[in-house]
Formats: C-alpha cells, sequence, structure tokens
C-alpha cells in the first residue's frame, strides 16, 4: 500500500481519542497551554455576548419600533425572528468558513469573523426600522464563523489527555457572555430614561436609545480583535493564501505546484506548533459517515432545547401574567440571565468532570437532556402561582430552581463537543467536520426561537391546551433529543 494511502487509511480508521488501555491514555496529563487556550475562551464569548445582549430589551424594542401595531401577542413571534435571523444565516455561511480555515488557516478566519460582529452591533444599536434590525442580524451571522474554528484549534493545541478539560472549559465561556450580555442589554438600555443625570442631555441616545448596549460589544469584538492578530499563533500549517484563492491566476498556480507536506515539528516557545498534516482535506462527501452524523445529530438536539428555552424564558418573563408571564421589567429579566449565566459558569468545571468520569459520556448526555424536562415544566407552575398571589417568593424560588436545571442541561454541550472532535475522518479535516455540525446547530437555532415563540404567541392568542401548547413543542424536543442519545457509543469512540 502506498504511504499516502496508508497514513490517510490510518487516519480515518483511528479514532482522535485511544482507548483507557492504549499506551496514550496512560500517560500523564498534559497541561493546558493556558495562554493560547485562554485567548480561545475570550473569543467563545463573543458569540454569546453578541446574540443574547438584545434578549432583555428585545421585546420593548418591537414595541417601541411599531411592527406589532399594539398587538401583545405578537412581540414574541418578532422577537423570536430576531434571534432566527442570526443563526440562519450563520447557517449558511459558517460550514464555508470552516472548510477555508482548512485552507488558509484558522486566524485570518477568526479576525474577519470579529470585524464582521464588531460592525453588525453597532449597526443593530443605529437601526431605527425593523428592517434594519432585520439587516444587522443577517450581518451578524453571515460574517460569523468564530463558533466552529475555536472547537476545531481546542482539538490541535490538545491531546487524548486534557481534551476533556479543555471542552470542559468552553461552555464557562459561553455561559461568561450568556451572563455579561443580558446584564449588559437590561442595565444600558435607554439610558436617557433609566439615567438622566448622566445621559438625559444626550439627543443621541434618545434617538437611539439602544445604542449603548449594542456597542458594549461591539468594542469587545474589536478589543479581542487586536489581542488575536498580535498574540495568537496559528494551528493549521496553510495550504494557500487567501491572495492566492482571491486571484484565480495565482489559484491555479498555486494549485499546480502544490504537493503533499511532510511532517514537520515548529520551534515555538510555547510549544504550540501548527500540526503537521500529511494528507489534504477530505471531500465533503467523507464526511457523511454514521459517526459524525451522530455526532452532529446529538449537538443539534441540544442546541436546539436550549436556543428554544433560552428564547422564550425572556418573553415569558416580560409577558403580563394575565396573558401567561410574569410581567417583569428588562432589569429585571438581565439580572436572572446574568446570574443563570454565574451559576451555568461555576457548574461546568466544577462538577463536569467529576460526573464525566463516573457515569461516562453517553449516560451524562441522556441524563443532561433529560433534565429539561421539569425546567420546562416550570414555566406553567409559574404563572399559576403568579396568577393566585403575584410574583411572591414562591415564584422566585421556581426561577432559581429552573436556573439550576438549566445549568445542568448545559454539560451536554462538553459531550457532544467531544464525540464531535472524535468523529472527524482524519485531522485535517477537523474544521470541516465542526463547521458541517456547527451549519447544522445553526439551523436547529434558527428553527428553535422561531418555533418556541411562534407556539407561545399561539398559545396566547387562541389557548390552545389552555396556554401550554409551547410547553409540550418544546417536550417533544427533548425526547427527540434524547432518541437521538442512544445511538451514541457508551464512551467516545473507543475512549
Amino acid at each position: 500500500m502506498p504511504p499516502d494511502l496508508a497514513s490517510q487509511q490510518l487516519d480515518e480508521e483511528t479514532p482522535l481519542l485511544r482507548s483507557q488501555g492504549s499506551a496514550i491514555a496512560k500517560k500523564s496529563k498534559t497541561p493546558l497551554p493556558w495562554r493560547q487556550f485562554s485567548m480561545l475562551l475570550v473569543l467563545q464569548i463573543a458569540e454569546p455576548l453578541t446574540a443574547q445582549v438584545i434578549s432583555p430589551f428585545a421585546p420593548q424594542l418591537i414595541r417601541d419600533i411599531g411592527i406589532t401595531h399594539g398587538d401583545e401577542a405578537l412581540v414574541s413571534f418578532y422577537v423570536g425572528l430576531l434571534h432566527s435571523l442570526f443563526f440562519a444565516t450563520e447557517a449558511l455561511t459558517i460550514f464555508h468558513w470552516s472548510r477555508l480555515s482548512d485552507y488558509v488557516g484558522r486566524k485570518p478566519v477568526l479576525l474577519i469573523g470579529l470585524f464582521g460582529l464588531s460592525l453588525s452591533m453597532i449597526c443593530f444599536g443605529l437601526s431605527t426600522t425593523f428592517w434594519g434590525l432585520v439587516i444587522s442580524r443577517c450581518l451578524s451571522g453571515a460574517l460569523n464563523g468564530n463558533i466552529g474554528i475555536v472547537k476545531s484549534m481546542t482539538a490541535e493545541i490538545t491531546d487524548s489527555t486534557n481534551m476533556a478539560q479543555g471542552y470542559a472549559l468552553l461552555p464557562l465561556a459561553w455561559s461568561s457572555g450568556t451572563t455579561l450580555g443580558p446584564l449588559i442589554g437590561g442595565e444600558l438600555a435607554r439610558p436617557a430614561d433609566r439615567f438622566p443625570h448622566i445621559f438625559g442631555r444626550s439627543e443621541f441616545l434618545k434617538t437611539y436609545p439602544y445604542f449603548l448596549p449594542c456597542v458594549v460589544p461591539a468594542a469587545v469584538s474589536a478589543l479581542t480583535w487586536i489581542v488575536i492578530f498580535i498574540f495568537l499563533q496559528e494551528t493549521r500549517t496553510p495550504q494557500v493564501t487567501i491572495s492566492q484563492l482571491i486571484s484565480p491566476w495565482k489559484k491555479r498556480k498555486a494549485a499546480a505546484s502544490s504537493i503533499p507536506q511532510s511532517p514537520s515539528a515548529s520551534s515555538s516557545s510555547s510549544n504550540l506548533a501548527a500540526i503537521p498534516i500529511n494528507n489534504k482535506p477530505l471531500p465533503i462527501r467523507a464526511l457523511f459517515v454514521r459517526r459524525v452524523l451522530v455526532a452532529i445529530g446529538s449537538y443539534a438536539g441540544i442546541a436546539l432545547i436550549d436556543i428554544a428555552i433560552r428564547t422564550v424564558q425572556p418573553v415569558f418573563y416580560a409577558t403580563p401574567i394575565s396573558l401567561g408571564g410574569l410581567g417583569l421589567d428588562p432589569p429585571t429579566i438581565g439580572t436572572i440571565l446574568a446570574a443563570q449565566g454565574i451559576v451555568n459558569g461555576l457548574v461546568q468545571p466544577l462538577i463536569f468532570p467529576k460526573l464525566h468520569d463516573l457515569m461516562g459520556a453517553r449516560h451524562l448526555f441522556l441524563f443532561a437532556v433529560a433534565g429539561a424536562l421539569p425546567m420546562i415544566a416550570l414555566f406553567p407552575v409559574m404563572n399559576t402561582l403568579a396568577r393566585l398571589s403575584g410574583v411572591h417568593s414562591g415564584v422566585w424560588s421556581l426561577v432559581g430552581l429552573q436556573v439550576a436545571l438549566l445549568s445542568f442541561t448545559s454539560f451536554a454541550y462538553g459531550i457532544t463537543f467531544m464525540y464531535i472532535s472524535a468523529s472527524s475522518p482524519n485531522r485535517a479535516s477537523v474544521g470541516a467536520t465542526n463547521g458541517l455540525a456547527q451549519m447544522v446547530v445553526s439551523v436547529m437555532r434558527a428553527v428553535g426561537p422561531a418555533a418556541a415563540n411562534s407556539a407561545f404567541s399561539i398559545s396566547m392568542e387562541r389557548q390552545y391546551l389552555g396556554g401550554d401548547m409551547v410547553y409540550c413543542v418544546m417536550a417533544g424536543m427533548v425526547f427527540m433529543a434524547m432518541g437521538v442519545g442512544v445511538l451514541l457509543p457508551c464512551c467516545v469512540w473507543n475512549d
């Protein structure tokens, strides 16, 4: 068998995570390369910060724009549409960004994504029409391919001894974004009204009352761009440059002169070398194998549940009690969502690795997904109590329980990240595999808000199932995710 074919067969058939009885599994645990990994964690914050900053004030923003013409039942529909547009456009482009990073390297694509996030948030804050909001959210999703690339880079700077630790910390960064985003959005929306002594004389902030909470994540993305440009090391040896891709003549010349790369070690003081690749990224059709599809399906299932809950949650809090919600104001909603992110950020690194070792990957995934059922059931229970005697201490206790249950449900994310990385046919296709997974998940995150919030609107307007139809829809999502989860192997492919 030719050497190239043998190496490719080895890459395609050998799991990235070896069995516990192998020599690799017996090695001592490799420390995480914290200098580089910390920058990936900061990168991971950018997307949830951008996506969630609008959650506390989105219902009021829709009312202010007047697109609903005073129909309160339509508010949740348009809020869900805004959330869905981000992920719908991301679904159309994220695979191509990840695939591009397999060829030109991870760093250039990351920089493009950060620029897109910053620009789109500024546009959102300056929008005074619904179509302006639509265009800015579409721009944000289309230019953002970072989340899949961050997972690819995590796989490339870790090994079988510390990969679980790395993927346990990625949800911590995501939780930081979901904590800061709602807190910023809830506290800084309409600053001229909330802080008249400071911003009361600003005609600009009176004209654009939601610009201030939008410019904060835009500034964070811009600062992160500078840090990544200066300090982040590339983990993927580029096969072509961006200029060669842009210029057809240069692209043909590069294709004619390209030869397979030979493994080589990089001499970096931080021991973070670009991973040696002795084969090219596989064709897209090679990714459609059972283990890749099952891993992606599990990720899509938990993402659908999570985004549906997170988009219904603030709308439920903001909806009047008489219509099925709790009637809370934006600052209170922002505080609850921020506390939710803090709890999630603390629970993930402290408990996830221990439960993973105790229960195994598949059992922990199923346990985490099943935890969404009581969390969903708490929505109608809280409204029932609020109808009887208002929002009292009992209701707040259930809000706290719901926050805790959502944190346990998030354990499923770390599990799916490990399965997806291990399912890649070869090292050269890690970016494409993560990109394909993120594309499917983006579709789910586009469908989830629209489906859940539309069901919420219909439930309020027509009182299907006593106004609880939306919760039945969300419970159905949980059972579908569990159905996919049982197809996963007990451990991460021969782990």
